[in-house]
């Protein structure tokens, strides 16, 4: 129990002052303040920010060394098969999408989104190498230039001011109904010689039957605002 040095009351263990003098309570076994240290920093320090490029080309290193390990063990192991180039696309790929973006910062929607699709392409056309296949050019290209020509018109399209989320859900429904006729239509000209209409039709109306409900709500203002307050309670 402590007493106050200047008018003896008795002092509660956590006062620092007298409760009836207001005398400061000091402690003389209790450390000096200035003379511990503190329990943060005393200058406040940022930490840099990691460099695009420096990230980039790191990344672009790791991608090479796997694809150059891969091909080498790919000459001892498995020779009849061409497996390193699935990784070599799989590498090729993720380059494209990751590291290009750090590169090239300032590039149009367009120029990112056919890029995209191209490495794509790359990808599945070393595939069809590794397999042995003639299908690429008759069959995956012609699917891969309607999934282009779609998202390059989805890239455009949605990056328009005054854009609605209903608009842009609507699009990106429509287009990918359209994606499934596209890829319906190719693949029974290459198996069969002609297009016989079937699933794709049944995904495309379904979409249709998603986006027309969308239009209706986008183009009636108090649908319009009771679907706002709705989604963004």
């Amino acid at each position: 129990m402590s007493y106050c040095v200047h008018c003896g009351v008795e002092l509660d263990d956590q006062a620092r002052r007298c409760p009836l003098c207001g005398t400061p309570v000091v402690d003389p076994s209790a450390r000096e303040p200035d003379r511990e240290a503190p329990f943060f920093a005393s200058r406040r320090v940022e930490v840099p920010p990691v460099s695009k490029t420096e990230l980039a080309l790191l990344l672009t290193g790791m991608l090479a060394s796997v694809t150059i390990c891969c091909s080498v063990v790919n000459l001892f192991v498995g020779r009849t098969v061409a497996w390193s180039l699935y990784v070599t696309g799989a590498a090729a790929m993720l380059w494209f999408w990751c590291v290009l973006p750090l590169l090239a910062r300032h590039l149009p929607v367009w120029a990112r989104l056919t890029l995209d699709v191209g490495a794509i392409g790359l990808y599945v056309y070393l595939i069809s190498l590794a397999l042995r296949g003639k299908w690429f050019f008759s069959l995956a290209l012609p699917i891969l230039a309607v999934a282009a020509a779609l998202a390059l018109g989805l890239g455009l399209a949605l990056p328009v001011r005054g854009r609605s989320l209903l608009t842009a859900a609507a699009l990106v429904i429509l287009a990918f109904g359209v994606l499934m006729l596209g890829v319906e239509f190719f693949w029974d000209r290459y198996f069969q010689g002609r297009w016989q209409p079937g699933w794709s039709v049944a995904v495309f109306l379904a979409c249709v039957a998603l986006v027309i409900p969308l239009v209706i709500v986008r183009r009636v203002p108090s649908l319009r605002e009771e679907a706002r307050r709705r989604f963004h309670r």
